[in-house]
């Protein structure tokens, strides 16, 4: 997946464990440990804005996008590789 989640990159930082984070949030351990892995399918504002706030930083701190290698495949139409 292109988008790739650097939520274990703010916890150093912060000094913070996964437990923390997910009680200060308000989101199970294992819900954050799926967005942590960057295994979830999509993320609610309201649980970006709280990671956000709670590890006093921005989306972009959080989530980037990473371009997928084209190595052995097609090109997405309207695309050169």
């Amino acid at each position: 997946m292109p988008i790739v989640v650097d939520i274990d990159v703010m916890l150093a930082r912060r000094k913070m464990s996964v437990g923390e984070l997910a009680e200060r949030v308000g989101i199970t351990p294992a819900n954050l440990a799926v967005l942590k892995n960057g295994r979830a399918k999509a993320v609610r504002f309201t649980t970006l804005a709280a990671l956000c706030e709670v590890l006093e930083c921005q989306p972009g701190d959080l989530l980037r996008w990473e371009a997928e290698s084209l190595a052995g495949e097609a090109a997405p139409a309207g695309r050169q590789p």
